[in-house]
């Protein structure tokens, strides 16, 4: 029976091999008309919500999920380099610049902003203006599900931020951080 229903089901199966390819072909043809320069070799899974001023700059070999949210105000650029991974759900905020590095591996539902809402009591607090400082994500990193880097932050190459960690200070080059907010943790682990 289980051979007679394979077979029977087989050319479904291609066709949706085949949608599914279209589909990230589709993604990926959308994604290159905001970003000219994006690379053949980039594999972009599904459609990826661009606001703002659209200035991205994306490096070759990336590997984009759906459901990703990049966002540029005014100056503010985002630069992605070679080989990132970028989880379903990623969200990028940029009013000064965030540069994430070769390599970096970015988990679910992660978030990097690069400003804060000034909040005074006199005015209201959507239409505050912003206090913006860069981010730098160095190469090799990885960012667990659901980590926020704030603004301001450097993270050196190979560092590790644990799932849901809020950083909120530079992290050190082979550091491994975690909670809320985020400290580096002993982990006997030789990371060199």
């Amino acid at each position: 029976m289980k051979r007679f229903l394979a077979l029977l089901l087989s050319p479904f199966a291609r066709l949706a091999d085949a949608a599914g390819g279209l589909s990230r072909l589709w993604a990926w043809t959308r994604l290159k008309i905001v970003i000219p320069e994006l690379s053949e070799d980039c594999v972009v899974l599904g459609s990826i919500e661009i606001h703002g001023s659209r200035r991205i700059k994306t490096g070759r070999g990336l590997y984009l999920y759906r459901d990703l949210y990049f966002e540029t105000v005014g100056h503010g650029e985002i630069e992605i380099g070679d080989r990132v991974v970028m989880s379903r759900g990623v969200h990028l905020v940029a009013f000064a610049g965030i540069r994430i590095g070769a390599g970096t591996m970015i988990g679910e539902y992660a978030s990097i902003r690069d400003a804060n809402h000034q909040y005074r009591n006199t005015s209201d607090l959507r239409d505050a203006p912003h206090d913006a400082r860069p981010v730098s994500i160095g190469s090799n990193v990885w960012i667990g599900r659901g980590a926020i880097v704030l603004p301001g932050v450097h993270v050196g190459d190979r560092a590790v931020i644990g799932a849901n960690a809020v950083v909120t200070r530079d992290v050190a080059p082979g550091a491994v951080v975690a909670g809320v907010p985020a400290r580096p943790l002993a982990t006997g682990v030789n990371r060199s």
